[in-house]
């Protein structure tokens, strides 16, 4: 069962990873979605991004360190609930399938660390 939670963890890291990597590189699909739908400052992407990359950083470490790990998933899970609810607030119900596989993962990511402590 640990075996699972290393591999969910490793993809949930680098699913937050490159979900940054396009908050900083300001791909127009993630500005156009973020900014031009939800209304999110462009000011605030970098902050979303040090969020992500926050929780991929203590997903790994908490392979190790149980309670970071724990942490970092349901503060992963919590980023995509709010990002869904960004999308939903604005009624963007096309937009907001785009948060639920990472939230699945993260979710998944939680349940498997909290099984394998």
């Amino acid at each position: 069962m640990f075996i699972a939670c290393v591999i969910v963890s490793a993809v949930a890291a680098l699913a937050l990873l490159a979900s940054a990597a396009g908050k900083l590189s300001l791909q127009p699909k993630v500005v156009e979605s973020l900014h031009g739908v939800c209304g999110v400052p462009l000011r605030s992407l970098p902050l979303l991004a040090a969020l992500e990359i926050a929780a991929a950083i203590g997903i790994v470490i908490g392979l190790w360190w149980v309670p970071l790990g724990i942490a970092a998933a349901i503060g992963a899970v919590a980023y995509f609930v709010g990002a869904i609810l960004a999308h939903v607030r604005v009624k963007d119900f096309t937009g907001m399938v785009g948060p639920v596989v990472p939230l699945a993962l993260m979710v998944a990511t939680f349940v498997l660390r909290i099984v394998t402590a």
